[in-house]
């Protein structure tokens, strides 16, 4: 037995009403052509995937995370931290394969693969296998918050939580149902480590392939980073021991409140991403520098950039991303950290003073 969807009621109908207003303008905003999508959508999808990591206490520099998502950064296998962020970007990718996917269905081994996605690093937690023993989630003096159903119940759980995902759960909202996706997971705790993340993931993903939204404008990961405690509390006021005969209605709430925060957020940085992006052009066009420049200078306001990421993103050759980046230098618009082939360039205070200027 799983938890039961709770009907509507009053409040989250509310919500959902203006939790839809909100999807549809981030909707419209990412649909509109422009240069700086590209970034500001990078830029979202590291902060979710440190913030998710960061719940399960994996913290990397916020300034490193992108790097490591796009394969820039050397990963040392002993370097637990760092390998989560780049496990968890992978799963995240393999949401987005999975989200227009014609052929794909809800199956058991959906979830055992994105386990071993995010999981692949923890070697002694059978990443992409059941658990095997009891599991519990504890406080941070020991004492017990939450007990997972026994092992053995844990493959026929989740025969029924594949078999909920597959079907249309009565016509739910995509993000109600997104919500359950979470509950179900994480209350069956299916794995041996690794269930937070999953979950989330799984969210994720039943968003991405539900509704409208590419997961990096549909997920709540960044909100749940910054509101842990509430996260948890929301979860152990469903749940102490796995008992799915309570109330989820809390739980959903507290998701419809997360969505509408991070959404409304989203919203305000894609205007200030346009407006930057505006000063940016007039800085190049005042100075006779190529349009492409501007990337350049975004990159660096969003945190390290290098000669490839730059390159890449332009479209233009490492010898003419590297005379561009030195041009910036030489203009004291950006800063150089390290040497050689593992120099970064930062945003300067000049720059930065420049776009805050009105």
């Amino acid at each position: 037995m799983i938890f039961a969807t709770p009907r509507p009621n009053r409040t989250t109908r509310r919500l959902l009403r203006e939790l839809d207003g909100v999807r549809r303008e981030l909707g419209e905003s990412a649909a509109r052509p422009a240069r700086w999508l590209g970034p500001l959508r990078r830029e979202f999808r590291a902060t979710d995937v440190a913030s998710s990591t960061a719940i399960e206490g994996f913290t990397v520099p916020r300034t490193e995370v992108s790097a490591l998502l796009d394969g820039r950064t050397r990963l040392d296998p002993a370097d637990e931290d760092r390998m989560a962020v780049a496990c968890y970007g992978h799963a995240m990718d393999h949401v987005v394969a999975l989200t227009d996917d014609d052929a794909f269905r809800w199956l058991d081994r959906v979830l055992l693969d994105l386990h071993f996605d995010a999981c692949s690093f923890q070697r002694d937690m059978r990443p992409g296998r059941w658990r095997r023993t009891g599991v519990g989630v504890t406080r941070g003096d020991g004492g017990l918050v939450f007990e997972g159903p026994p092992p053995e119940q844990v493959p026929e759980l989740m025969d029924e939580v594949v078999a909920w995902l597959a079907e249309s759960d009565d016509g739910a909202h995509p993000v109600v149902r997104a919500a359950m996706a979470h509950l179900h997971v994480v209350s069956v705790h299916p794995f041996a480590d690794g269930n937070g993340r999953v979950a989330r993931i799984v969210q994720s993903l039943v968003l991405a392939r539900e509704g409208p939204l590419a997961p990096e404008l549909s997920s709540i990961e960044e909100y749940l980073g910054e509101h842990t405690a509430d996260y948890y509390d929301a979860l152990q006021g469903v749940r102490t021991t796995y008992d799915p005969t309570r109330d989820a209605s809390a739980w959903v709430e507290f998701c419809l409140h997360a969505h509408l925060s991070q959404g409304r957020r989203r919203l305000q940085l894609l205007d200030a991403a346009g407006a930057r992006w505006d000063k940016l052009e007039g800085l190049a066009e005042e100075r006779g520098w190529p349009d492409r420049l501007v990337i350049a200078l975004e990159q660096s306001l969003f945190g390290p950039t290098d000669r490839t990421a730059y390159g890449n993103e332009a479209g233009v050759s490492a010898a003419t991303a590297t005379a561009d980046l030195r041009r910036l230098l030489d203009a004291g618009l950006v800063t150089a950290v390290g040497r050689g082939r593992n120099v970064r360039y930062r945003a300067s205070d000049t720059l930065r003073e420049r776009i805050a200027a009105r």
